[in-house]
């Protein structure tokens, strides 16, 4: 994903660095003013109220879940173009999908790239963020 003046705002990287360990975060959020942004977020409690409506809303949490699948079907068709077999990380998205709401920075990272209506609490929290993808504040930062 982008900023609208073109700077990477979210980074699609390899489920395995160049060390070899292996690396679950596929979408990784890069933009400095995103990523400010969504640390006030995380550390205004949102991710205990998000977490409390996965309990409270059983539709929530399916497409949470669906979100948990789409994550791990892009960081293995990666791994797969990349020749990268990355079995430690099998079943293991980011961002504490599909039944905890861990890190905002990855979900939102994953709803940006992945696009609106793939993963319902990066959505929610991106649309409660002070930052926006189609304003661009790069130079403010």
């Amino acid at each position: 994903a982008r900023c609208v003046c073109g700077k990477p705002t979210v980074v699609h990287t390899a489920p395995r660095l160049s060390d070899g360990t292996p690396f679950p975060t596929t979408y990784y959020l890069t933009h400095r003013g995103a990523t400010s942004a969504v640390s006030t977020l995380e550390a205004s409690g949102l991710m205990a109220e998000l977490q409390q409506r996965l309990a409270d809303e059983p539709e929530l949490a399916a497409a949470y879940q669906k979100a948990h699948e789409a994550f791990i079907a892009d960081r293995d068709k990666t791994g797969a173009e990349l020749g990268l077999d990355v079995p430690e990380i099998a079943g293991i998205s980011a961002g504490g999908m599909p039944t905890r709401v861990k890190c905002l920075h990855a979900l939102i990272g994953h709803s940006l790239a992945a696009g609106p209506g793939v993963n319902p609490i990066g959505d929610i929290a991106l649309e409660l963020c002070s930052w926006s993808p189609n304003r661009c504040v790069c130079e403010s930062f």
